[in-house]
């Protein structure tokens, strides 16, 4: 679906969900992700539906992120409704071998190219605890701006967001 000078990245699959689980079952992966109480396999698989009915409804979704240069899979990341808003979100994690490479804001970047250039999209948003620095860091450098600390995913989390108009300058 979508490839960076080192990612590749294609929509879930029902065959994809042991990974995600197993990716998502760290406990300092899981912890900005809601914990165990919404990393489980239930959890995790009841998810993975809503990414796989994403792609079939919009033509994109949350999607399995590969390592080019091994073939690793060590994450996921892309576009989907934020949930009980009218807003697309952007968003990323990886296993943490693969920390503070880069490839959170790559992923992220093309993304929102993605976004704003192939499926015409004005606005993307992206939320975050407000704890996971790692994270808020690499919407700024995108050039996303801090709106407010609102309630997603069950707790306060950072929103930001950018438009096109703000994209299409940082990237001109």
């Amino acid at each position: 679906m979508l490839e960076t000078e080192r990612l590749l990245m294609r929509g879930f699959t029902t065959e994809d969900v042991p990974r995600l689980i197993e990716m998502r079952s760290d406990p300092e992966v899981n912890q900005y992700l809601g914990g165990v109480k919404m990393q489980n396999a239930e959890a995790i698989t009841k998810r993975s539906r809503f990414y796989i009915e994403c792609i079939e409804k919009y033509g994109f979704g949350m999607s399995l992120m590969t390592w080019k240069p091994t073939g690793e899979t060590i994450g996921w990341s892309g576009l989907q409704p934020l949930e009980e808003t009218s807003e697309i979100e952007v968003g990323y994690g990886m296993i943490k071998e693969f920390w503070s490479r880069g490839i959170g804001y790559e992923c992220a970047k093309a993304w929102l190219d993605f976004g704003f250039n192939e499926k015409n999209l004005e606005r993307i948003v992206a939320v975050a605890y407000p704890e996971n620095t790692g994270s808020w860091r690499i919407m700024e450098k995108l050039g996303m701006k801090y709106e407010k600390t609102a309630a997603h995913y069950g707790a306060d989390c950072f929103f930001y967001a950018i438009s096109k108009d703000e994209f299409d300058k940082i990237n001109s």
